[in-house]
């Protein structure tokens, strides 16, 4: 297991498609370790391969330490398939550390997936709030979507951090 450094825009890297996960084995647990330590090393809440440059479709997401929310989700291949309500809420990417936004967000979604901590078991997660945000972010960066990509007026919801 290892912290990786994580990929800072604008890295082509973090704007292409991952790829599908195949299967499970030494490789992928590996990547898993490592996404998870690296998570959980960062001020985030939530993590893509893509963002520690493997572009795979593997996300972890863990927002208790700030919201409710299912604890540690890893999943591999994960899809929205189901996402109601709207919530704008500021966001922060850790491939963006200078800038934050308010983003609109489905206020609740069903993400199907393997679940990356169990062999690749299928999988259905259903979320709200917060959790659904950070598990709708994550995704986006499967896609080589960033946060930044979804800002619909620059001047009203772009914010500069203020520790930069």
């Amino acid at each position: 297991m290892a912290v990786l450094d994580i990929i800072i825009y604008p890295d082509p890297l973090l704007k292409e498609v991952s790829e599908p996960v195949e299967g499970f084995g030494p490789e992928t647990d590996a990547l898993v370790r490592d996404l998870v330590e690296t998570m959980r090393a960062s001020p985030g809440v939530g993590l893509a391969a893509v963002q520690i440059g493997t572009p795979k479709r593997i996300i972890a997401v863990d927002v208790t330490p700030r919201s409710p929310g299912h604890g540690l989700v890893v999943l591999a291949n994960p899809e929205i398939t189901e996402a109601s309500g709207r919530q704008r809420g500021r966001e922060g990417c850790l491939s963006v550390p200078e800038y934050t936004a308010n983003i609109k967000r489905p206020a609740r979604l069903t993400v199907r997936g393997l679940d990356a901590l169990n062999g690749g078991r299928e999988t259905a997660i259903s979320a709200s709030g917060f959790e659904a945000r950070a598990l709708a972010h994550e995704i986006d960066h499967l896609d080589g979507i960033l946060f930044i990509d979804r800002i619909t007026d620059m001047k009203r919801d772009l914010f500069r951090r203020k520790d930069f």
